[in-house]
């Protein structure tokens, strides 16, 4: 009698989401764009020339965003070029400011501080700076700061500025385009000026946040570069973005939570 002997070899493939990001309205290519799967804690970044991949099933729900553009929600089976739609913006009246500069404060600086860093992948985490009412004395936002470990040069992220929603959350952008930042091989706190931008501390406070870049110029071996620096430390709050949305980690009963922090600080001046 002849014994047969059947083999049953299952395969695991991972789907490979491959695209192009670009303007609707100009068809160029749209970089650094904000590539996540719905609920998911997977997410990209686009190259300069607006291409990405990602490693996601074709029927998962993928969030596509980035500053200055409309959202858009897509299958992964619908993606090949993805157009966005330009946001449009009320232009601001335009106001004289006397702005002095004689006077600055350091902001968010943690006294005795152990800094630490993190592979962090791909999300975005804030910073919360609430209000106080003598910053009426220096209320422009004249400078930024981070603290970093990058082991290449000319390392890159994104710097997000949020105002407070009603719910305490992050809101909206107070730029209308992306803020993207070069940052130096070593361990430093870089500075950055934005007085340009003619920012004014809000009175409800405001989040700080940095993006991390998953690109290739980015990359060293597995990890992307830079390292953010963060201090280990007690809130009441702390906001991620990821899977898509903030989320808020709380203390219970008004409890305060220990929290690794983005090192970043603000510069005011008058």
């Amino acid at each position: 009698m002849k014994t047969l002997f059947f083999f049953f070899i299952s395969f695991s493939l991972s789907a490979q989401i491959r695209g192009v990001v670009k303007d609707s309205i100009s068809g160029e290519p749209i970089p650094f764009v904000n590539i996540w799967v719905e609920n998911e804690t997977v997410g990209t970044t686009s190259e300069a020339d607006g291409t990405f991949f990602l490693e996601a099933s074709k029927q998962k729900s993928i969030v596509i965003s980035v500053l200055g553009y409309e959202r858009k929600t897509l299958k992964g089976s619908e993606i090949s070029e993805v157009f966005l739609k330009p946001t449009t913006y009320n232009l601001r009246e335009v106001v004289i400011l006397n702005k002095k500069q004689s006077k600055q404060i350091e902001i968010g600086d943690i006294k005795n501080a152990i800094f630490q860093s993190f592979d962090n992948g791909p999300k975005i985490e804030a910073k919360f700076f609430p209000y106080q009412a003598s910053y009426s004395k220096t209320k422009f936002i004249k400078e930024v700061t981070i603290f970093t470990d990058s082991r290449i040069d000319d390392a890159t992220i994104k710097l997000h500025f949020y105002s407070v929603d009603e719910n305490g959350f992050p809101g909206e952008e107070l730029l209308t385009k992306d803020y993207i930042v070069t940052l130096k091989k070593g361990v430093i706190k870089h500075r950055f000026n934005i007085s340009q931008f003619d920012l004014v501390f809000p009175e409800k406070g405001m989040f700080v946040a940095y993006e991390k870049l998953l690109i290739e110029s980015n990359k060293t071996g597995t990890k992307y570069q830079p390292y953010v620096l963060y201090n280990y430390v007690e809130r009441d709050f702390f906001y991620t973005y990821a899977y898509g949305k903030w989320s808020k980690q709380a203390g219970n009963n008004s409890e305060k939570i220990s929290v690794n922090e983005p090192s970043i600080n603000l510069i005011l001046s008058n």
